[in-house]
């Protein structure tokens, strides 16, 4: 089986590439960083948007490309290679894929063009702090269609026009949707990467709509986070394979006692290490990509691997970048810890890797009890 892109695939990565490569130079990202009234970057948003990245797995009757889950992996490896400063996985990876798994007709038909067109922002609101995610770690609660309840921290939440927010309703966990007009009061919270912003969120009667049936809002929720997790493991691998470049690159400039700094074995050992930990996590994400796309059962179990292997990946390859550039590698001036923060935010999203590690434990459980 041939898990690699098609030809019309490889052409979408390329394009997706030089677009980002003259629009998202690290000078754009570095502003979102120096700037703390600037959350994420307008302009290079709504560029996104004209490209139709947004809509590109979203169905063309709701104003979508239609394009499917591996073109929009492709574009989500490029995003991931210049850490763009945008709420584009809030939006497209989790809010969108919530609506098309579980939203109604009229949901599907308010939210989705938006989305495609880049009027709406997305977030999810889950976390209400420290610990795991569990139905006794919910507070928050949902009555006669009003949410009350604290969330934190929330990955984009203080520039989100929606949320998906896990409540309880009835005593039991759902996930709902939540218009951010009213009925939200928004805390900005500080975090190592400043590109993507973060907020605390409390709700005080805002309107809240069901996704799904009543009571399967974990059981929901588990299956968008997996849908989410391989897409943010592309990203995850395009800023690995960018680190991998950088510190290429700067051991074949650099000299040290006369010679080339990646002539030095230390050197090539790092360099290895980060190369061979790329390619497992590539063939973990493609596979993810695969069970994606096709819906298949083994969806679970490929997600949590790569969701693992990415993270892992993305980590070891900013750090090793950082310690191949030297003492130079921790400075302001040089790119390193942009890829350093972004490689931190990305492995908390959706769940640490330990929980995704414990999920690979659990799924692989039952299908060998079955």
């Amino acid at each position: 089986m041939n898990f690699d892109f098609s030809d019309d695939q490889k052409f979408l990565k390329n394009e997706a590439r030089k677009f980002l490569e003259a629009n998202c130079p690290t000078s754009r990202v570095r502003k979102v960083l120096d700037d703390d009234a600037k959350a994420y970057d307008a302009e290079l948003w709504a560029a996104v948007a004209g490209q139709g990245w947004l809509g590109a797995a979203i169905p063309e009757q709701h104003g979508g490309l239609g394009l499917g889950h591996i073109e929009l992996c492709a574009i989500a490896e490029e995003l991931g290679r210049v850490v763009a400063p945008i709420p584009f996985a809030s939006t497209v990876y989790f809010l969108a894929e919530a609506l098309m798994l579980a939203g109604s007709d009229a949901q599907k038909a308010a939210l989705l063009p938006k989305i495609a067109a880049g009027e709406v922002i997305g977030c999810v609101a889950t976390s209400e702090g420290p610990g795991l995610l569990s139905a006794a770690a919910v507070h928050a609660s949902v009555s006669g269609g009003k949410l009350s309840g604290v969330k934190l921290p929330v990955t984009d939440g203080d520039i989100a026009t929606h949320a998906l927010v896990l409540a309880k309703e009835n005593g039991q966990p759902g996930l709902f949707l939540v218009e951010m007009s009213s009925g939200v009061t928004r805390e900005p919270l500080q975090t190592l990467d400043p590109t993507r912003d973060a907020a605390k969120l409390t709700f005080s009667g805002a309107s809240a709509e069901r996704l799904g049936a009543a009571g399967e809002g974990l059981a929901l929720l588990e299956q968008v986070t997996d849908r989410a997790a391989v897409l943010l493991a592309f990203e995850q691998c395009g800023g690995a394979d960018r680190c991998l470049e950088m510190a290429k690159a700067y051991a074949l400039e650099r000299y040290a006692f006369g010679r080339l700094i990646g002539s030095y074995q230390a050197i090539k050992h790092k360099l290895a290490d980060i190369y061979v930990k790329n390619e497992l996590a590539r063939s973990n994400a493609y596979y993810g990509a695969w069970a994606l796309n096709t819906n298949a059962p083994e969806l679970p179990i490929a997600a949590s691997a790569a969701r693992i292997a990415a993270s892992e990946a993305f980590w070891f390859g900013a750090k090793e970048n950082i310690q191949t550039h030297g003492g130079i590698g921790f400075t302001w001036e040089v790119d390193a810890h942009l890829y350093y923060r972004r490689s931190r935010q990305l492995s908390l999203v959706a769940g640490a890797p330990r929980v995704w590690k414990e999920r690979l434990v659990s799924h692989l459980e039952r299908r060998n009890a079955a």
